[in-house]
């Protein structure tokens, strides 16, 4: 979210952005506070971290631990303004009393004072939503982290229970949906992650019965289309409990309208051959990928509503709810994959990655393997 300027900030103020409006009603509640200090028991839901600024929050939280002066003598002199001055100025820098003087002017009506409230509660839910939505993204991308889906989902379960809390304050209604449009999603090329695609492609070909333990790796997980039909091949085959060898995946691809241009027979045979490691072993790195993929889009997605000043906080909380449930099946299939059991009617293979075997390395063959290992 962007700065709001304070108010004795020594720069161009031409340069600078207009303040956004929850600056000016910040700037009400104030005036009312400071004229009529007995408002304050009718705010309610905000403290002095809501505020855009760190002068007002400091004006807030000083008017807050001072006792409310008496009416008529609070009329008469400004010894009560005095003392608010004071103790905001030991929080911050750069507060005046004509800038006290100037938010009593710009208040419209002291009596809306619950009204100015809260609007900068339902603006202060909109920030931290937007700083919560960039944590989640952050972290999702952090390649050092060293579980990283337990900590992204722990950090997504964070996002969701602000969510909720922003629930509890402005229960959403019928017809609130956010009307900002969703960010595309990112399609970057990643070789790694089509490799591993085609090291569980041609594995799973070897070894077809793991696939039918693996419902929950979806053609959606794959980032190669050609990747996503023909592990949708290799599946309908094994469920119809028809032979699988590279033969009979190339026909089913046939079928399926896979060949083209930089994906031929031979390709595909090629592609198809040199298992390593198991089936489940490159189906749990695979979902991961997505997995933190999907929160990071997810993480946007929150992330355009909050930027889009005409979301409501109702909007919020449903686009927001809306984008976490994509998470939560993604999130179910992770727990699937990573709970299975080892397929029981042959010994469990072992698991091996990149850093540890040669690419494509398979088992012993007693015919040499293709020369081209894959179709780019």
């Amino acid at each position: 979210m962007p700065r709001t300027p304070e108010p004795d900030d020594d720069l161009d103020l031409d340069a600078l952005p207009p303040p956004p409006p929850v600056f000016h009603v910040e700037q009400a509640l104030l005036g009312a506070l400071l004229l009529r200090p007995q408002r304050l028991r009718d705010v309610t839901g905000i403290s002095p971290d809501a505020f855009s600024t760190a002068a007002h929050s400091a004006l807030f939280a000083a008017i807050r631990s001072l006792p409310a002066p008496n009416p008529a003598e609070h009329a008469k002199n400004t010894k009560w303004l005095t003392a608010v001055l004071a103790a905001a100025g030991e929080q911050t820098r750069g507060l005046s009393a004509p800038y006290l003087h100037h938010l009593i002017q710009v208040c419209p009506w002291p009596q809306h004072a619950p009204a100015y409230a809260r609007i900068i509660e339902a603006e202060h839910s909109r920030r931290r939503l937007a700083a919560a939505a960039q944590r989640l993204i952050h972290t999702a991308a952090d390649t050092t982290l060293p579980q990283p889906v337990a900590t992204t989902l722990a950090e997504a379960d964070v996002l969701a229970t602000l969510v909720d809390d922003i629930a509890a304050r402005f229960p959403p209604h019928t017809g609130s949906l956010p009307r900002t449009p969703a960010p595309e999603p990112t399609t970057a090329h990643d070789e790694d992650a089509a490799d591993e695609e085609r090291l569980l492609l041609a594995t799973a070909t070897a070894h077809p019965s793991d696939v039918e333990q693996m419902r929950w790796l979806t053609p959606g997980d794959f980032t190669q289309p050609l990747h996503a039909g023909l592990w949708q091949s290799l599946t309908t085959l094994t469920r119809r409990h028809a032979p699988v060898d590279p033969v009979t995946v190339l026909w089913e691809a046939q079928h399926r309208g896979l060949l083209g241009p930089g994906a031929g027979p031979r390709q595909l045979l090629d592609l198809l051959a040199g298992p390593a490691g198991s089936p489940e072993h490159w189906g749990e790195r695979i979902l991961q990928r997505h997995l933190l993929a999907t929160t990071r889009h997810i993480g946007r997605r929150i992330e355009a509503f909050t930027d889009d000043p005409a979301t409501t906080p109702y909007q919020l909380v449903v686009g927001s709810r809306r984008a976490l449930a994509d998470l939560t099946a993604v999130r179910t299939r992770w727990q699937h994959a990573t709970s299975s059991p080892a397929p029981a009617n042959r010994p469990a293979r072992t698991k091996v990655t990149k850093a540890t075997a040669a690419p494509r390395a398979g088992p012993p063959r007693t015919t040499a393997p293709p020369a081209v290992r894959s179709a780019r």
